[in-house]
């Protein structure tokens, strides 16, 4: 097969990455501009940049949606008004994880992506990205060791340095030959190059620390763990809406914590336990998460703790922080008061049928 091709449309025989393997394996450097920044097809070409000592990648950051308003603000003034250094670096931070978040889960991806990041982090790549005026070119220039006669190529056309635009997709590209193409195509990319912001290191940053393919210590797994898992109590409201407590009455931090999550999860699930060993104090707990909630609350409780003489009786403790609006019951008065809540929730002769076919009361 040939694969001196002026044409390259990714058609059998037609390969764009075939194309660029056989001329980057004689390029002493890479030079590549390109309107998006993709990473999908960096493992096309892994092996054929090994040789070469310099590759240099420029992204331009504008969006379709960008580059429109950025046509509408020049009819108006002569200059665009251009973003901070810090901007274009965050963009390009995003560009890069929002790159990583839909890149295919392959071997071959996620070593190529990896050794991208080596390389960065050696010099051997370099990556700086364009602000200045939108850009939605592809250019790919090859320069060729001394020992090749010709300067090197050029490639032009449709194609983004992805798996999609270098081998699956249908593309239109073209190889520029002439001396004074590959001339005229180095000259404009320096020129952009040194208007250009470096996010070399922003990049290895990103994939080390913030991707997918981050590397992390067994201490920092477990730490992330914990905090996932008790993410929702960090972030809840520290303080009770009614913080009212009885004189002399011991604030403990544990019982006031365990109020906000009983109420947290009470909200979430309709309904709690509060459990754990005696004289822990799960009745002044009740009392405070009672005091938070909306609406009459009912106790049931054994008959001990019903009779208003004993201090510890719930009414008592009820009215000791100021919750209002609930009732006592005795836990032998359950089958009565079943059968209330069920005759204010139905009418008499939907009661009566109950009773008669399945036997309640």
């Amino acid at each position: 097969m040939k694969s001196d091709l002026t044409f390259l449309t990714n058609e059998p025989d037609r390969k764009l990455s075939t194309r660029l393997n056989a001329l980057l394996s004689k390029s002493q450097r890479f030079d590549c501009l390109v309107g998006y920044f993709y990473l999908s097809g960096f493992y096309l070409i892994q092996k054929s940049l090994e040789p070469c000592e310099k590759t240099r990648i420029l992204v331009g950051l504008k969006t379709e949606n960008q580059v429109y308003k950025a046509l509408q603000q020049a009819k108006f003034q002569q200059e665009f008004d251009f973003r901070p250094t810090s901007e274009t670096i965050k963009e390009f931070k995003n560009l890069v994880l929002e790159q990583l978040t839909n890149a295919d889960e392959t071997a071959e991806v996620e070593t190529g992506i990896e050794q991208f990041v080596r390389w960065c982090s050696d010099g051997k790549v370099e990556v700086r990205a364009y602000d200045k005026h939108p850009i939605h070119a592809k250019l790919y220039i090859f320069s060729f060791n001394q020992d090749q006669i010709d300067k090197g190529r050029v490639i032009t056309g449709s194609s983004n340095l992805s798996s999609s635009g270098l081998h699956n997709n249908l593309e239109f590209n073209v190889e520029l030959k002439n001396p004074s193409d590959y001339d005229f195509a180095a000259e404009k990319f320096e020129e952009l190059w040194k208007e250009s912001v470096e996010v070399s290191e922003d990049f290895v940053q990103t994939v080390k620390n913030e991707s997918h393919l981050a590397q992390f210590s067994p201490y920092q797994l477990f730490l992330k763990f914990l905090y996932e898992y008790f993410r929702v109590e960090l972030n809840q409201p520290r303080e009770l809406e009614q913080d009212y407590q009885p004189d002399g009455f011991l604030r403990l931090q544990y019982q006031h914590d365990a109020v906000l999550t009983a109420k947290r999860i009470v909200q979430e699930y309709n309904g709690v336990f509060i459990a754990d060993v005696v004289g822990l104090g799960k009745t002044y707990m009740a009392a405070m998460l009672a005091r938070e909630l909306e609406g009459r609350s009912l106790v049931i409780a054994p008959p001990a703790l019903t009779d208003d003489k004993n201090p510890g009786a719930w009414q008592n403790v009820f009215h000791d922080f100021g919750v209002r609006g609930f009732h006592v019951e005795s836990i032998g008065k359950l089958d009565q008061i079943l059968k209330l809540i069920l005759r204010k929730m139905l009418n008499t002769s939907l009661v009566f049928l109950i009773q008669k076919f399945f036997g309640f009361f």
